[in-house]
Parts: structure tokens; C-alpha cells; sequence
């Protein structure tokens, strides 16, 4: 599974929802352990993708605006902007060339992201970190409708709400067996022949 195909994506594992935020998500440190173990597995092929934050809300495009004033607490201006840097297990990992920084829900809405996979010879993704509901769900949507094979890896995404998470991996993505497969990290890691077969 480890191949030159496969590409680990990590989904905003930042200070900003680890820490105690209004955006607090208490099930990465949970999920952590697991993230720690695909970036071993996957070695050179993992990204680590970033929630960036608009210096205040008028610096938002369209009704982001209206986002960011709800959160005004949570912009640049009002905010250390260490909080959005990544989690330290995962910051002693990622160089620079190998962070994401987006600033919507979706990864692939980052500049060049999709051609940078295609440069790549990507075909599959495997995806980890928070929020499952959130930007996990819509970096996975793109990945699909982008005609990428996906993983999630249901013990190394979290969300804030866990019923929530529960529902965006029982009854959204089940939905979709042909296009996204949902496995454990021991599986994965493991590379048993059965999850290989899945991953063909």
C-alpha cells in the first residue's frame, strides 16, 4: 500500500482545535496516537494539510464574512498566530514543502493541490485527522469527484461532535463503497491481504 500511488493526507491536526479554542476538538489528542502511526508508515508520502485564519473577517471572500464575525475571536488580528501551526509530534514531522495551508473546508481548494498529486502519479489517499464532519468530509467529496480511490481511516479522524463523526462514517461515506474505503489504522499498517485487495 506504500507505494509511489498512495499519498497519506492529514486534515488540520493544529493547535487551534487541540488547544482550548471555542474550536476545541478534545478527540484529536484521541485520534493522535493513530495519525503518528500513518506518517511512520507512509514515511515521505504524507501531507499535512492547514486551516489558515483571515486577518479579520473583512479579508474573507463572500459570506466567510459572516463566518469570521461570528468567530472574530479566531482571526489573525485577534489570535497568536502559532495556534495555527501543527500539533508538536506532528510539527517535528512536517517540513515546509509538505504543509497544505487552505483557507475553506477543503484541501484540494488549496492552490495547485490537485496538479501537485497529478505531477505526482497519485492515485489513492488515505485520509486522517479532524474534523470528520467538516474538513475531512468535504477534502474527501473533492478527492472523489477529482477521481482519486480514498481511504478514511475511521480510528484516526475525529470531529467536536461525536455523533456527527459517527454519522459522517456510518451513513455518508458507506454510502460510496465504490469510491471510498473506510479502514482501521492496524489494518493499514498491517497490510494485510485483505485491505490490500481493497486498496487495488
Amino acid at each position: 500500500m506504500n507505494d509511489g500511488r498512495t499519498m497519506h493526507v492529514v486534515i488540520d491536526m493544529q493547535r487551534l482545535f487541540a488547544e482550548d479554542t471555542v474550536w476545541h476538538t478534545p478527540s484529536l489528542h484521541d485520534i493522535l496516537p493513530n495519525v503518528l502511526r500513518l506518517c511512520a508508515a507512509f514515511e515521505a508520502r504524507t501531507l499535512f494539510a492547514k486551516f489558515m485564519l483571515p486577518e479579520t473577517p473583512d479579508h474573507a471572500p463572500g459570506r466567510w464574512q459572516a463566518y469570521y464575525r461570528r468567530w472574530s475571536m479566531l482571526t489573525g488580528s485577534a489570535v497568536d498566530p502559532a495556534c495555527q501551526d501543527l500539533v508538536a509530534p506532528l510539527a517535528a514531522l512536517a517540513a515546509p514543502e509538505v504543509q497544505v495551508e487552505k483557507f475553506t473546508y477543503s484541501v484540494f481548494k488549496a492552490p495547485g493541490f490537485a496538479e501537485r498529486l497529478r505531477a505526482d502519479g497519485i492515485e489513492r489517499l488515505v485520509f486522517s485527522g479532524v474534523e470528520t464532519d467538516v474538513c475531512v468530509l468535504a477534502s474527501v467529496f473533492d478527492a472523489v469527484d477529482a477521481g482519486f480511490h480514498v481511504v478514511v481511516v475511521s480510528d484516526a479522524v475525529g470531529s467536536s461532535d461525536p455523533a456527527a463523526h459517527r454519522a459522517t462514517l456510518d451513513h455518508i461515506l458507506a454510502r460510496l463503497p465504490e469510491q471510498i474505503d473506510i479502514l482501521s489504522t492496524a489494518d493499514i499498517v498491517a497490510g494485510r491481504s485483505a485491505v490490500q485487495s481493497a486498496l487495488e
